[in-house]
């Protein structure tokens, strides 16, 4: 083969595989747009891990209004808080996530913002399924995860740990009411002293009433002066009866 003509091979298999490498991006273009998801400390158990999350914008005539995030298994929502976000758009923990959302973010502008989680499950990798609001309406769901080796279209943003460090345990859940707080309180012995009063009030009545005649020691001395004031009265009436006779 002579020069001029293994020049001219040359130069068709470079355009052909210009050609090929240009179809191929064109057609990966639409598909580039993704969730990602990434972390200070990408370490099972680590605590206080702030995570950063970023959502391509993909819509060429309306800007992201709202992110709504599902948590993987061993991170609570109430775990989770915000600490940076677009202007104006506000956190709210959900059931099994969380949303974010605002006013509606520039065309083309990429979704960006960051949370913390108190602590990271003991894990290989987690995935936060992701879906996407913009402002017309359209969404875009990143919840798809890999199956039998295939690449999913639209998979959910993963963040793979390392393993727990030596010594790591996992961290009590978020404070609850104790059992001291939500039983029914014990009667304190304080409580109870009013039940002891009212028997001493009762035994002090009783001693009143003694003294007043009122109890039974009471009512017998009193039929005793009774009965000596009407023997006492039947003798001088006896007595003054005989006087009077002999007078007579």
């Amino acid at each position: 083969m002579s020069t001029h003509v293994l020049g001219r091979t040359t130069r068709r298999i470079g355009v052909v595989g210009a050609l090929a490498l240009t179809a191929t991006l064109a057609l990966a273009g639409p598909a580039s747009a993704h969730a990602e998801v990434e972390a200070d400390t990408a370490q099972a158990l680590a605590e206080n891990v702030t995570l950063s999350f970023v959502s391509e914008a993909e819509s060429g005539s309306a800007g992201f209004t709202e992110m709504r995030v599902v948590l993987p298994e061993g991170i609570a929502p109430g775990d989770v808080t915000l600490v940076k976000a677009p202007k104006g758009w506000n956190f709210k923990a959900t059931n099994d996530g969380y949303t974010l959302g605002g006013p509606k973010l520039p065309v083309g502008t990429d979704a960006e913002y960051k949370v913390k989680v108190r602590q990271l499950p003991d894990a290989k990798e987690l995935a936060f399924k992701t879906v996407e609001t913009y402002s017309d309406g359209e969404v875009s769901r990143w919840i798809e995860l890999p199956s039998g080796g295939a690449e999913p279209e639209q998979p959910a943003p993963v963040l793979k740990l390392k393993a727990a460090a030596p010594g790591a345990t996992p961290i009590s859940p978020s404070p609850s009411p104790t059992a001291s707080e939500t039983a029914t309180p014990t009667p304190s012995a304080a409580k109870s002293t009013p039940a002891a009063d009212n028997s001493d009030a009762g035994a002090t009545a009783a001693e009143k009433e003694d003294e007043d005649g009122g109890g039974p020691t009471g009512l017998i001395i009193g039929g005793v002066v009774v009965a000596l004031a009407v023997l006492g009265g039947g003798a001088w009436w006896l007595v003054k009866r005989r006087a009077a006779a002999s007078d007579s």
